[in-house]
C-alpha cells in the first residue's frame, strides 16, 4: 500500500523560499516517475514538477527557473524547492507517484505579498 507523507510548508514572504519534502512508502521507489501537485483554493489540482525514476525533470510552465525537484532514492523521499516564491504559488502541495491514485495529506504554502 502506497502512503505518501508531505512536509515542509509554511508562511513565507513573497520573494522566499521554502524546501517541501515527501516521504513514500509502500513502493519500490527507485523504479517509479513522481511528482508534485498543487491546488489552491477553488481551483482544480494542477501539476507542479515531475521526475523519473532517472533523475530528468519537467515543470509547469510558470514553475520553470523557481522551482527544483529532486530525489533520494536511498531515503525514498522527493523534495521540491521553491525560490522566488509569489502570492499566486499559495495552494495545498501534493506529491504523488506517477500512475497511482493515491495521494497525501499535502502541505499547505502561504506566500503572503
Amino acid at each position: 500500500q502506497v502512503q505518501l507523507v508531505e512536509s515542509g510548508g509554511g508562511l513565507v514572504q513573497a520573494g522566499g523560499s521554502l524546501r517541501l519534502s515527501c516521504a513514500a512508502t509502500g513502493i519500490i521507489f527507485r523504479h517509479n516517475f513522481l511528482a508534485w501537485y498543487r491546488q489552491a483554493p477553488g481551483k482544480q489540482r494542477d501539476l507542479v514538477a515531475a521526475i523519473t525514476n532517472v533523475g530528468a525533470t519537467t515543470y509547469a510552465d510558470s514553475m520553470k527557473g523557481r522551482f527544483t525537484i529532486s530525489r533520494d532514492n536511498a531515503e525514498n523521499m522527493v523534495y521540491l524547492q521553491m525560490n522566488s516564491l509569489k502570492s499566486e504559488d499559495t495552494a495545498v502541495y501534493y506529491c504523488n507517484v506517477v500512475g497511482s491514485k493515491t495521494w497525501g495529506q499535502g502541505t499547505q504554502v502561504t506566500v503572503s505579498s
